[in-house]
C-alpha cells in the first residue's frame, strides 16, 4: 500500500501522466475484475468465466408479457418464450440488454470481484454495423467495463488454433443451432464470409 501511495505522489509531483501510470492502473483493475466470454447463439447462449470454464449454458430465450411488453423471464426460465434472438440477428435492443444483464449478473455471482468485468461477445458474421453497435451498447448498459466484439467464425478459428495471423487461407464452418457461419480467414481478418439459416436445429428436425 505504501508503494502504491509513493507512486501516486511521485506521478503527481513530477507531472508524469504518461502511459506508465495508465498501464499500472489498468493492470490493477484487471486483477480485481472478471473476464467473461459470451457466445450469443440463436438456440443457446454460452458464458465462459476465465479461470472457471463454462458457467452458463441456457436457451437464447426471452419471455415477454404481451400486455405490458415487459420482460418476465430469461434463459431457462423462458423456455415457453415469446421473444428470441432471430436468425442470429439482434432483434431488439432492450431484450438484448436484459439478456446480457441477466448473464453478466449471474456470472458475477459465481466469482465476485471489486470492479466490473471485461466482456468478449461472439456475434454472427455478416450483421450490420448498427446491430454490431447495438450489441456493444447493450453490453455496456448491462454493466460491462470493457466490451470486445468478435465475429464467431474468427473466435472459432482462434479457439481451435488455426494460424489466423499468417498469410494463408483458413476456412472455418461454424454450425450453430439456428445459423451456420462460413468464413475464409487470413492475416487476422475475415476475407469472405456467409451466414445461412440452415444449422443444427434443421439437421435434427430432418433426421428425426
Amino acid at each position: 500500500m505504501r508503494g502504491i501511495l509513493f507512486c501516486v505522489k511521485y506521478f503527481y509531483k513530477t507531472g508524469f501522466y504518461g502511459m506508465v501510470p495508465i498501464i499500472m492502473f489498468k493492470n490493477l483493475v484487471n486483477k480485481f475484475s472478471n473476464d467473461i466470454g459470451i457466445d450469443l447463439g440463436t438456440a443457446n447462449t454460452l458464458v465462459y468465466l476465465r479461470g472457471t470454464g463454462i458457467v452458463i449454458n441456457e436457451p437464447s430465450l426471452v419471455a415477454l408479457n404481451t400486455k405490458t411488453n415487459r420482460i418476465v423471464a430469461v434463459g431457462t426460465l423462458a423456455k415457453e418464450m415469446l421473444g428470441r434472438i432471430i436468425d442470429g440477428v439482434i432483434a431488439d435492443f432492450e431484450v438484448t440488454e436484459e439478456m446480457l444483464t441477466y448473464l453478466i449478473t449471474k456470472t458475477e455471482k459465481i466469482s465476485k470481484k471489486f470492479f466490473s468485468p471485461r466482456v468478449v461477445i461472439g456475434i454472427p458474421s455478416g450483421i450490420t454495423s448498427v446491430e454490431h453497435r447495438a450489441v456493444y451498447d447493450a453490453a455496456k448498459s448491462a454493466g460491462a467495463r470493457e466490451v470486445y466484439i468478435v465475429e464467431e467464425p474468427m473466435a472459432a478459428a482462434i479457439g481451435i488454433g488455426l494460424p489466423v495471423h499468417e498469410p494463408v487461407g483458413n476456412m472455418i464452418v461454424d454450425i450453430g443451432g439456428g445459423t451456420t457461419d462460413i468464413a475464409v480467414i487470413s492475416l487476422s481478418g475475415i476475407v469472405q464470409s456467409k451466414s445461412i439459416k440452415v444449422a443444427g436445429d434443421r439437421m435434427n428436425h430432418d433426421i428425426i
